[in-house]
């Protein structure tokens, strides 16, 4: 029988005994065997921050993302052995296509976001303040990497996601990881481990792996440390217990129980397209991934009046659904991820049963295509009613419904009079991951969304206009929060920049405007300019220095200036118009369009008719106008080289693909222009322009 092995400390290691056995949840035949005993954890941990740690500190965000970028593209040459053992774990190909195309994608979003960073090794978090009445003394907020390990502990159902979701963003913050993933399908997440260490992509260290039992290995963290968790509300706070991690105030990431909900709107009516696809959005989360799904539908909720048509209708669109052999490319939902999951799920029906009733489907017996339904960890989809959902059940102080989570292929459909109670039976969940209002009428969705965010993660709304293109009620996106308040576990996965925050540390930092420019290659206004005696527009990017200055001569604006980009613009504003009367307005006189100002500011600055390194302007951000400036003013500009960024080089496979520019190698300047005038409170205008600017050599 084959043997997992663990990625540790530089090697591939099996751990002592016989191991715990895994079987394929398909055929019940044996696939592997897991074991970590005899692994020293201490040394795995020392192992990340000595080895891993150091290695990627030392690379920028941009050179973290290509490296993620460049393990997406090669993770995605091997989609087919991942598939084929995918099938072994219940999964069908629509299953599996979330689970490792989606992970892939995963690393692909992170990738992105480097574009969002500096590229350094740290960066600037939010604005700058000036602490001095004489701009000599000011602060801001820097994120660093942390010094330690991320230690992911992750759950069953998505064996390739759940890893990649996770790491993607503590590999772009800088930090290693450490994956222990759900035993039971764990030989998947090897396999894709394996792939990963084999391409050489990652610093030694960045990545290791254990299969089987976590062992001691959360009493060696440390507060540099992170610790997320996927998995059951009970485990979680076990291990979020732990005397080390309560003791070094480890920072500790949980997603856990959740039982999501799913609303039908009070406006929606059988025979409109949000009927149906309500219908429709519940068979899928009830049958997808066979329910093993966090943010799986747990609850449904339908107007009173609307009970019996919406029941019968999912029941019948259940019925539809062809379980069995996930190879059979008839088969719609596949197994569970094994016998102990088919008997946990089994065990939690029974307490629900006791507040509802079953309408559909068995416990007993499902008819499976290609299978073997006592062998297989099959299971047929249940859908149960439970008609007084503000009651408690015989025997519980509270209505099971919203207490106990099936974690499989397990609705319950209640009643609700309106929708303030739909929100009030929605929020008894005591917290989740996301919920779904489907309904054609802005105003009802706008009264579930404000009404139930305080306890959802995630809300969709869900109607006719977005369905085609919707992601779904259940499908977490790299770029938004995944994670839900309270029952949920409270924290944040993904998320965007958010989330690689979480594995930095964020430090306030004073000092000088010109010691923090030093510090963090980010010029801060008041600090000291330098120009060379070379307009910067004249030196290519590698040339050009953070805090390259120029002061430009001065222009009077003039009324007729102002008259004439008026009439130029369309921009008629009553306030540019010099016979307007000013009593009872902010103004004294006629005043500039800050439009104009701005134009002006970028004839002062822009030099030569000429071509020069500088490729093209392509954006305005913080674009202020501070005062008005009045026929009479002398405007000059103070104009910075604030920061710069690499640029990507467009890959051109085919040389019809081939744009404009393509050839040419470039990278991403930002300058700030301070508009000035003749006066003791001079700065009249600010803004930060982007550029594209030409490189001397190609990178």
């Amino acid at each position: 029988m084959y043997k997992l092995e663990n990625y540790i400390t530089g090697h591939w290691i099996t751990g002592d005994g016989e191991g715990q056995t895994l079987f394929n949840a398909v055929t019940g035949e044996t696939v592997a065997a897991a074991s970590t005993k005899g692994l020293d954890f201490k040394s795995i941990t020392d192992y990340a921050r000595q080895t891993g740690n150091p290695a990627l500190r030392k690379m920028t965000f941009h050179q973290r993302g290509n490296m993620l970028k460049a393990l997406a593209l090669h993770l995605r040459n091997h989609l087919e052995k991942f598939y084929a053992i995918s099938y072994m774990t219940g999964a069908t190909k629509a299953d599996s296509w979330v689970d490792i195309e989606g992970g892939i994608g995963n690393l692909f979003a992170n990738a992105s976001l480097r574009r969002k960073f500096p590229d350094e090794i740290f960066c600037i978090d939010g604005e700058s303040h000036n602490l001095s009445r004489n701009n000599t003394f000011m602060g801001t907020h820097i994120l660093v990497p942390r010094e330690g390990v991320a230690i992911h502990i992750n759950a069953f159902n998505f064996p390739v996601w759940g890893m990649l979701e996770k790491i993607a963003v503590n590999l772009l913050a800088g930090m290693p990881a450490i994956v222990k993933p759900a035993t039971v399908t764990s030989y998947l997440t090897e396999a894709v481990v394996r792939e990963i260490i084999a391409s050489k992509i990652l610093p030694e260290g960045a990545l290791q792996l254990i299969c089987g039992s976590a062992g001691d290995l959360l009493d060696h963290t440390r507060s540099q440390d992170v610790v997320t968790f996927t998995g059951s509300a009970t485990t979680g706070l076990m291990l979020k217990s732990n005397p080390r991690i309560l003791a070094e105030s480890v920072p500790f990431n949980m997603e856990a129980d959740s039982l999501n909900c799913m609303v039908l709107g009070t406006d929606v009516q059988p025979g409109m397209p949000e009927w149906d696809i309500f219908i429709k959005e519940i068979r899928k989360e009830m049958t997808l991934k066979a329910g093993q799904r966090c943010t799986g539908v747990r609850r449904i909720f339908v107007p009173e009046n609307k009970m019996e048509e919406a029941w019968k209708a999912i029941a019948a669109s259940l019925s539809q659904t062809t379980i069995g052999n996930p190879l059979n490319e008839k088969v719609r939902m596949g197994s569970l991820a094994g016998q102990s999951q088919r008997s946990e799920v089994k065990e939690q029906v029974q307490k629900l049963l006791a507040g509802s009733q079953m309408i559909y489907g068995s416990l007993d017996s499902v008819n499976v295509v290609d299978a073997d339904p006592v062998r297989g960890a099959f299971m047929s989809p249940v859908l149960l009613m439970n008609e007084s959902p503000w009651a408690p059940a015989a025997g519980y102080e509270s209505n099971p419904s919203h207490e106990v989570e099936a974690f499989g292929p397990v609705s319950t459909i209640m009643p609700y009079k309106d929708m303030e109670e739909a929100i009030a039976l929605s929020k008894l969940g005591k917290g989740s991951l996301c919920t779904t209002i489907v309904t054609a009428d802005h105003g009802i969705a706008r009264q579930y969304v404000i009404g139930a965010a305080t306890h959802h993660g995630r809300i969709l709304v869900l109607n006719n206009e977005c369905a085609k293109e919707s992601t779904g009620h259940g499908s977490p996106l790299p770029l938004l929060v995944h994670g839900g308040p309270g029952r949920a576990g409270g924290g944040e996965e993904m998320g965007g920049l958010r989330g690689v925050k979480h594995y930095l540390q964020r430090t306030a930092l004073q000092g000088s405007p010109d010691s923090i420019t030093s510090i963090t290659n980010v010029y801060q206004v008041h600090a000291k300019g330098k120009d060379s005696g070379i307009h910067p527009f004249k030196k290519y990017y590698e040339e050009l220095q953070v805090g390259d200055q120029i002061l430009t001569p001065k222009r009077k604006i003039t009324g007729e200036d102002i008259d004439r980009f008026a009439a130029l613009s369309g921009d008629h504003f009553y306030a540019h118009i010099r016979t307007t009367d000013f009593n009872g307005t902010m103004f004294e006189q006629q005043v500039a369009h800050g439009y104009f100002i701005m134009s002006v500011a970028a004839g002062l600055f822009v030099d030569s008719y000429e071509k020069n390194p500088v490729l093209l302007n392509y954006g305005i951000d913080e674009l202020r106008f501070t005062k008005p400036v009045y026929p009479g003013a002398e405007i000059y500009i103070r104009f910075t080289c604030k920061e710069k960024l690499p640029s990507d080089r467009r890959v051109v496979e085919k040389p019809e693909d081939f744009k404009r520019g393509d050839d040419i190698d470039k990278g991403i300047v930002k300058w700030l222009v301070e508009m000035l005038d003749n006066t003791d409170d001079p700065v009249v205008g600010i803004a930060t322009i982007l550029t594209m600017v030409a490189r001397k050599q190609p990178s």
